[in-house]
């Protein structure tokens, strides 16, 4: 059977033919997919790997999608676990979520046609490339890969089996800021010279924190939650949330926690998710790319980023701000759904929008799972995510080596600047469980 064959598609021939063989009275109206409900045969099964915080938030917006059922949790932490089955159960009404430590025996289910990936960092690419090669779709939480390598490998292998992917950068599903986008496509600012993401000020981290106990196995498996990352002592301040910063288990300075949005955002704006900046110039407080047709891509450092602006940005419209500037004017937007735009002209071709938060992750999920029975590709596909992922990781290693980048964006190496291209890759660790 080929890899990109639905096992969807085969456990509903299964059902049909069962059922012409079954007396009709043996089979509920409900289970036939009637009064609105969904019949089991046609339901996507869900499988979860890594249900942190961020995922928790995910599934409870999955959980409401009756074409949904999520069957099985991986995760290293068993309080996690034992957190995700609760969660998904109750909903459910019953017990049913099958629960495992290492996640490459959920993956080893036939009966499983989608997988969403929400484990820290360092796993998402090489957890995602496992899940397309075990016939999985996939919804991956960004950053999806934590070098440029990673996100090569995603795109090329989800190329080649044919799996669906869908990145987690949601927001453009979200109403604001898809109208800021269409603003810039449609030429209602003018002539686009200037594109604004926001990031949290860079950092590169590589302190250890001291080494503790190594819990049982069941509790917190330590070997596997390290994965292709270097090895390091356990301290419980990893695997509750401080890995982030640490340059081992985190990817591009940080640069990606926000970019991976507001700079995916741009690319969008710019009409460019076939390509990328080409230089990246480090400064104190911004980065500035130029893309091949002039347009500059600068990239900010907010000092606070969920507090206090600086005075080029305007706090109450929330985290994750962009600004798109034309020749005929500009508008900026965030989290909090409103646009700021600067003429009345703009205002009133933003008036009607929906005010809907840039977390919701509600319509990018809707999106994935439509195209997994589609088969036709996600709004932030392999290709988008590699591009704009890509030019996160090219601006935050320019930073890095405090100098100019140039970068080809055909072969994606950077021009005679041999660290540089060395830096595009991370050797992973070998382990075993």
């Amino acid at each position: 059977m080929q890899n990109h064959r639905n096992s969807l598609a085969r456990r509903s021939f299964l059902k049909a033919s069962a059922a012409s063989l079954a007396a009709p009275y043996f089979v509920s109206s409900k289970a036939m997919g009637a009064g609105g409900h969904v019949a089991p045969s046609e339901k996507i099964t869900l499988g979860v790997i890594g249900i942190g915080p961020r995922c928790t938030y995910d599934m409870r917006s999955i959980l409401q999608l009756d074409d949904v059922q999520c069957v099985a949790i991986a995760d290293v932490q068993k309080s996690r676990r034992e957190a995700g089955k609760k969660l998904v159960d109750d909903h459910y009404g019953n017990q049913d979520v099958v629960l495992y430590r290492d996640f490459r025996e959920l993956l080893a289910r036939d009966d499983i046609d989608a997988v969403i990936v929400a484990t820290g960092d360092r796993w998402h690419a090489a957890a995602s490339i496992a899940a397309a090669e075990a016939g999985k779709d996939v919804y991956s939480e960004k950053p999806c890969g934590i070098t440029i390598g990673d996100c090569q490998n995603i795109s090329t292998v989800f190329e080649r089996t044919g799996r669906i992917f869908q990145a987690g950068t949601q927001r453009r599903s979200v109403p604001n800021f898809q109208k800021v986008v269409q603003l810039a496509h449609t030429g209602k600012l003018g002539q686009i010279h200037t594109l604004e993401a926001t990031v949290y000020i860079p950092t590169l981290n590589n302190d250890w924190l001291p080494g503790q106990p190594i819990p049982a196995k069941e509790i917190c498996d330590w070997n596997m939650w390290l994965g292709p990352a270097p090895w390091r002592p356990y301290n419980e301040k990893y695997v509750n949330g401080g890995w982030r910063g640490q340059h081992d288990f985190d990817s591009g300075a940080r640069l990606l926690d926000w970019g991976a949005h507001t700079v995916d955002l741009c690319q969008w704006a710019n009409q460019a998710d076939d390509t990328m900046p080409i230089e990246y110039l480090p400064s104190d407080d911004k980065i500035t790319c130029t893309y091949e047709n002039g347009v500059e891509l600068v990239i900010d450092f907010l000092a606070d980023p969920f507090g206090d602006r600086s005075p080029r940005w305007i706090t109450r419209l929330g985290t994750c701000p962009v600004r798109f500037n034309g020749d005929d004017g500009s508008v900026e937007t965030g989290d909090e759904g409103e646009i700021v735009a600067s003429s009345e002209a703009l205002n009133r071709e933003i008036s009607q929008i929906k005010r809907v938060r840039g977390l919701d992750v509600s319509a990018h999920a809707r999106n994935f799972f439509d195209c997994v029975k589609s088969r036709s590709q996600t709004v932030c596909n392999p290709t988008v995510m590699r591009r704009s992922h890509i030019a996160c990781h090219a601006a935050a290693l320019a930073w890095m080596l405090q100098r100019k980048l140039t970068i080809n964006p055909t072969t994606e190496e950077f021009v005679n600047d041999e660290d540089a291209n060395l830096l595009r890759f991370r050797s992973p660790r070998v382990w075993e469980v």
